[in-house]
């Protein structure tokens, strides 16, 4: 498939100021290769790099590492691009990323391991999907770009090759990668001509577009999930190109015979050339062709379980809650996290990626009165949401509703301690703390101090194994 691209202006990893402090309090760049065992072969080789399975020696999970040889190739522009914007985002859609560092001039950036495979895999096997299958893949797409563009971030690049699979499981989640030419707006349009030919918005090639060139792209991914082939065709990209700017397609050949006006009306909606008519995420979250194939309800027991999770997280001292987001989000398995996943899609009404008080509230209501629910969120919306932006993203949903006995066992509680522990001496300092915050280095010293006392019983100015383990387990 044909590509359009064009240079990146250069940019250094740097703290987005669009960022909330909270999100992942702890990282820094603290990790580096030698914590993790490369498998081999390689996963994958280019021009720039090559991208790796390994696994996590302190935790036992596999991870992708991209590795980028060279700091003078367009990609490793990118690459930090792509970190600048992975690093902002939170979305069970969204490729999560673990760390990143640099080594020998060689740049490494750690994400999930997803084995499923691309959707443009599943397409060359499956050729043409049910509507109910196809349905719950746009829904995910949709739900990770609804939260892009709530963000200010236009993706610019999907496509099925941009899709992959968690896992090859049957319903396995679907995530959105590659993120090395989005953009975050400020409000004015986007002028480079820039993605994959075939999926492409027609404005794009007037070099005035905004975050609704995706909703196009997505609309593509939607006529080839239900037909096989794309909407607009060519030899080369440039007959690509001019049968995108005609905008002219078919929804009457053989192959739509058996599919439903509710899908074609969706299509068309999402290829509206005028990109001021076009739906956005949200209008296509609520079409009714999305709404009647996926609507998951959760299971009552589950659903209370949770919730009750959630109303008795509390967390007292920085450092305790520092250390139990980095356990949740290094240890955790995604089989502990699954029905987490499942209960919080069912409260996140509009598909937005965030939970708000109402919809909170809504989730209560079935297992409390009214009035007890709404003094229960007050109080949840305190304790859970650390970066006080009024809603709960997923990192926070997934932190206060997990089960705490299963997270904090002994094992893992030594783990991350060994982790944190750099030097390997057996307890840890305020430095090794520092390296645990994402901002560590610009809190003065005294804070430090402070924090340290919080948890340090001994008063020795270091957190041993047993002061580090109370701390957790009161968490219990």
């Amino acid at each position: 498939m044909g590509s359009c691209q064009c240079k990146q202006q250069s940019k250094e990893i740097e703290c987005d100021e669009h960022r909330q402090p909270y999100k992942d309090i702890y990282e820094g760049t603290q990790g580096c290769l030698s914590d993790y065992e490369l498998i081999q072969p390689p996963l994958g080789e280019g021009a720039f790099g090559v991208v790796w399975k390994a696994k996590h020696k302190a935790s036992g999970q596999f991870r992708a590492i991209k590795q980028i040889n060279s700091k003078h190739s367009e990609e490793y522009q990118n690459i930090i691009n792509e970190v600048n914007i992975l690093k902002s985002l939170d979305h069970p859609n969204i490729i999560k990323i673990y760390d990143f560092f640099e080594t020998n001039q060689k740049l490494y950036i750690i994400t999930e391991l997803c084995t499923g495979g691309e959707l443009y895999d599943k397409l060359m096997e499956i050729h043409n999907f049910s509507e109910i299958d196809a349905a719950k893949i746009m829904k995910q797409i949709l739900q990770a770009l609804a939260y892009c563009h709530n963000q200010g971030i236009v993706h610019r690049d999907i496509k099925p090759e941009n899709l992959l699979y968690e896992s090859e499981k049957k319903d396995s989640q679907l995530k959105v990668i590659d993120f090395g030419t989005s953009k975050r707006t400020t409000g004015k349009n986007l002028r480079e001509i820039i993605g994959t030919a075939f999926y492409m918005a027609p404005e794009m090639f007037s070099e005035q577009y905004n975050e609704k060139c995706d909703i196009w792209s997505a609309g593509v991914v939607l006529y080839i999930l239900l037909s096989g082939r794309p909407p607009f065709d060519g030899e080369t990209d440039d007959d690509i190109f001019e049968a995108i700017k005609k905008g002219t397609y078919s929804l009457s050949s053989s192959q739509w015979l058996s599919v439903s006006p509710e899908a074609k009306q969706l299509i068309r909606k999402m290829l509206e050339y005028q990109e001021s008519k076009r739906y956005s995420a949200q209008e296509c979250l609520n079409d009714p062709w999305i709404l009647q194939y996926t609507k998951d309800e959760v299971k009552a027991p589950v659903l209370e379980s949770v919730l009750t999770n959630m109303k008795t997280f509390r967390t007292t001292q920085r450092i305790q809650e520092a250390a139990y987001m980095y356990i949740i989000k290094q240890f955790t398995t995604k089989e502990e996290k699954e029905e987490l996943l499942k209960t919080f899609q069912s409260l996140d009404k509009n598909s937005d990626g965030v939970l708000t008080k109402k919809e909170l509230i809504e989730g209560y209501i079935k297992i409390m009165p009214e009035s007890e629910a709404v003094l229960q969120v007050e109080q949840i919306m305190q304790a859970v949401d650390k970066n006080q932006s009024g809603i709960i993203d997923y990192s926070e949903f997934v932190m206060a509703t997990i089960n705490r006995k299963t997270a904090l066992t002994q094992e893992r509680l030594e783990q991350a301690f060994k982790v944190i522990d750099k030097d390997n001496s057996g307890t840890i300092t305020i430095e090794e703390l520092k390296q645990m915050f994402q901002s560590g280095n610009k809190l003065p010293q005294e804070t430090w101090e402070t924090l340290m006392s919080e948890v340090d019983k001994n008063g020795d100015g270091l957190l041993s194994l047993k002061e580090f383990k109370d701390m957790m387990l009161r968490l219990i």
